[in-house]
């Protein structure tokens, strides 16, 4: 039997990470607080990877290891898989989440007296602070991959709320 986790609780911690280390450790270098929130993931993905395959034969190539990132891992985190999932077959993967879970609870006001007045700065604020809540789940990724022997670089895309595209590029 697997101990789960509510997803209020996850909510909340992710939340309360970005803003403590956003607005109280590196108020003024939001680049250090980016890179101390992927770094959790990291750990947080890798040690995920270890557990989710510990009973399994290690991948053969890195289109396996990235259909079980789809398939299994993401049905084990969020319970669903990927949505789609499109690669160059020369080392980028684009994982496609159209109801990315951590971000349903995120909008932006489209109001007519808000969305259409509204000023690029502020819209630009609103982008970053969705930006730093994928970190996480970006070092996620990356940590599982890690530990299944992948070097990558992962990044997100916010195309429309709550829609997620994860973009993997694999180290040579």
């Amino acid at each position: 039997m697997g101990r789960e986790v509510s997803e209020s609780c996850i909510d909340s911690l992710l939340i309360e990470m970005v803003s403590t280390y956003c607005n109280r450790f590196y108020a003024n270098k939001p680049e250090l607080a980016a890179r101390r929130i992927e770094a959790i993931g990291y750990q947080v993905g890798h040690q995920l990877s270890e557990r989710y395959t510990m009973e399994r034969p290690r991948f053969s190539d890195h289109l396996e290891a990235i259909k079980f990132i789809c398939k299994d891992f993401w049905s084990e985190l969020f319970k669903k898989q990927i949505d789609n999932l499109k690669t160059n077959h020369r080392g980028t993967f684009v994982l496609q989440d159209n109801r990315f879970r951590w971000l349903t609870r995120m909008s932006i006001d489209q109001s007519p007296e808000n969305g259409a007045s509204e000023e690029p700065s502020i819209m630009a604020d609103e982008k970053a602070v969705e930006s730093m809540h994928l970190y996480f789940p970006c070092g996620i990724i990356r940590g599982a991959l890690s530990n299944l022997g992948i070097p990558c670089a992962v990044s997100a895309d916010i195309s429309n709320l709550p829609a997620c595209s994860f973009v993997i590029r694999i180290k040579a």
